[in-house]
């Protein structure tokens, strides 16, 4: 059987209903998140098809929502799930700790004696 996106219209309808009313987001409106969540699905079908031997899932993601794709047993369509990313554009990136100069950390040893 081909997998078609459409035969995921639940799943993103879903999805699109839960964004709309429980997500907060400041960079998607719920067309834009729905028209990503069908983006998304074509690229997790994509991976599914052309998943390795005795790989079980098809996965995409994007920085707000990852589609996982996952084989069930026997004919029927995998399990979709959609599932959105936990991300605050107010949370500062860290920067990485300069490293100490290699003289600073001769001078902090004791001298013998």
């Amino acid at each position: 059987m081909e997998l078609m996106p459409d035969m995921f219209a639940e799943e993103i309808e879903a999805a699109v209903k839960s964004f709309d009313h429980h997500v907060v987001c400041l960079d998607k409106s719920p067309e834009d998140c729905q028209a990503s969540l069908e983006r998304l699905l074509v690229k997790a079908l994509r991976a599914y098809e052309t998943r390795g031997e005795g790989m079980r899932h098809g996965i995409a993601l994007d920085n707000q929502v990852t589609i996982i794709l996952s084989q069930a047993e026997g004919e029927a369509l995998p399990m979709c799930g959609i599932y959105f990313n936990l991300h605050s554009p107010y949370k500062k990136t860290r920067q990485p700790a300069e490293p100490e100069p290699a003289g600073n950390k001769a001078s902090k040893k004791r001298a013998p004696g």
